[in-house]
C-alpha cells in the first residue's frame, strides 16, 4: 500500500468521487452500494458486476493508493472482518422463507459450537465466584452492553453488589477505581469493540479482581490469543460464535451464555439464594409493582 493515502478502503472512495471519470464513478457506485462484495469478488467478477473494463478496476485501485486489485480486497477483508453492517450487506437475493430458516440454522449452530467450546465446570466455577464476590462488575460498549445489562439484571437477583459499567454521569476512571480485591470483572468484547476497550482491559489488569471475557473475536492462528486476552489476562476465556448469514451478528449464543451463567448461578446459591428471591419478591408485592 503507498503512502498516498490513508484510511479505510471506503474512505478513500469518498476522497476521490469528485474526480473520477464516469467509468470509474460507475464502479465506485456499485462498491459503496455493497461495500463487502470486493472481499470476495474478483477484479473481473467486480468489472463484470459494475459493467466496467478491467482496466478501469486497475485504475481505480491505483487511484485510491493500493499497488494492485488483491491488496485493495484484503483492505476489504480486513475492514468487513471489523464487523461494520454495511460491509456485510450482500447483493444476493435470496427470499424471505429462505433467509429465515438460514438465520434460525445459524443461531442454532452458533450456539451449539459456542458450548462445544465452552465447559459446564468452566460456568459453574465463574457462577461461584460471581457469588463469592465482594461486587460483580460486568463491562460492555454498543452492541455488547445490552448483554451486559441483561446479566447484570438476572445476577442482580442473587448478588447484592451488581454494576453494570459504563454507568451514565461516571467517567469509567470513577469506577474502576473503586474495583478491590474479591471482586469479579466481566467483560464483553464483541464486535466492534471500542477504542477504548484494550486499554480499560490493561487497567483492569492492575486490579485485585478477578477477570471472565465474553468474546466473539477469533485468535490470530500464530498466536491462538486475542489482544484482549493478553491485555486483561483473564481467569476465565468464555468464546462465543457469532456468525450469520446477513449484515447483524448473530448473538444467540451470547445470550444463551449469559442465561446459563445466571441459571447455574441460581442452582448454585442453594439456599441462601432462594431466600434473597422470596425477599425480592415479599417487596415485589409490598410496593406492588407487578
Amino acid at each position: 500500500m503507498t503512502n498516498a493515502m490513508s484510511g479505510s478502503y471506503i474512505a478513500r472512495i469518498r476522497s476521490v468521487l469528485h474526480s473520477l471519470h464516469p467509468s470509474e464513478r460507475r464502479l465506485a457506485d456499485t462498491i459503496l452500494n455493497f461495500p463487502g462484495e470486493i472481499a470476495s469478488y474478483s477484479a473481473t467478477e467486480l468489472a463484470q458486476l459494475a459493467n466496467v473494463s478491467n482496466a478501469t478496476v486497475t485504475r481505480f485501485v491505483r487511484r485510491l493508493g493500493y499497488e494492485n486489485f488483491d491488496q485493495a480486497r484484503q483492505a476489504a477483508r480486513a475492514t468487513q472482518q471489523g464487523g461494520a453492517a454495511v460491509f456485510r450487506v450482500s447483493s444476493g437475493d435470496q427470499g424471505p422463507e429462505a433467509a429465515l430458516m438460514a438465520q434460525i440454522t445459524q443461531g442454532r449452530q452458533n450456539v451449539e459450537n459456542s458450548f462445544a467450546a465452552i465447559s459446564l465446570a468452566e460456568i459453574d466455577d465463574l457462577a461461584d465466584a460471581v457469588l463469592q464476590a465482594g461486587r460483580v462488575w460486568i463491562i460492555g460498549f454498543r452492541t455488547a452492553h445490552a448483554f451486559a445489562v441483561y446479566l447484570g439484571a438476572q445476577l442482580g437477583q442473587l448478588a447484592p453488589n451488581v454494576t453494570v459499567l459504563p454507568v451514565a454521569g461516571q467517567t469509567l476512571a470513577e469506577s474502576v477505581g473503586s474495583i478491590s480485591t474479591g471482586d469479579v470483572a466481566i467483560v464483553f468484547a464483541l464486535r466492534r469493540t471500542v477504542r477504548q476497550l484494550p486499554g480499560l482491559c490493561c487497567e483492569l489488569r492492575q486490579t485485585p479482581a478477578r477477570a471472565a471475557l465474553i468474546s466473539d473475536i477469533a485468535p490470530p492462528p500464530e498466536t491462538g490469543v486475542t489482544r484482549f486476552e493478553e491485555d486483561l489476562a483473564p481467569q476465565w476465556r468464555l468464546r462465543v460464535q457469532t456468525n450469520a448469514p446477513g449484515p447483524l451478528f448473530n448473538h444467540a449464543a451470547v445470550l444463551t451464555l449469559c442465561h446459563v451463567l445466571a441459571t447455574r448461578a441460581l442452582e448454585r446459591s442453594g439456599p441462601s439464594g432462594r431466600k434473597r428471591l422470596l425477599a425480592i419478591e415479599a417487596l415485589h408485592d409490598s410496593l406492588d409493582e407487578f
